[in-house]
């Protein structure tokens, strides 16, 4: 693993806001993206400069999960923009309508 741009109170804002607000979506990108395609649950851990940390649960089993970002991140305003295309690539990966989509 790289050294991170992100300082830990970053990482800990990020993953903190994926847990509380974004749970769905944090799953629909470990199963599409993270190719854990039968978890049932997941949860952001960390991230870097390469790309993000998850831990999902399949069958009552917790794994990690790393999924890289398409390109290296320097700020920390491009996290919100890369996790959103991640979101977007995973539905339709999915077969999903992206919430707010009709």
């Amino acid at each position: 693993m790289s050294s991170s741009p992100f300082s830990p109170e970053v990482v800990a804002a990020v993953t903190g806001h994926m847990n509380a607000d974004h749970p769905e979506d944090t799953l629909i990108i470990c199963r599409a993206l993270g190719g854990e395609p039968e978890a049932t649950s997941a949860r952001m851990t960390g991230l870097d400069a390469e790309g993000g940390d998850y831990v999902v649960t399949v069958a009552g089993t917790e794994r990690p999960v790393r999924v890289p970002w398409a390109e290296p991140l320097t700020e920390r305003a491009q996290i919100h923009t890369e996790v959103v295309r991640m979101y977007r690539e995973s539905c339709v990966e999915l077969g999903i309508t992206p919430r707010g989509e009709h």
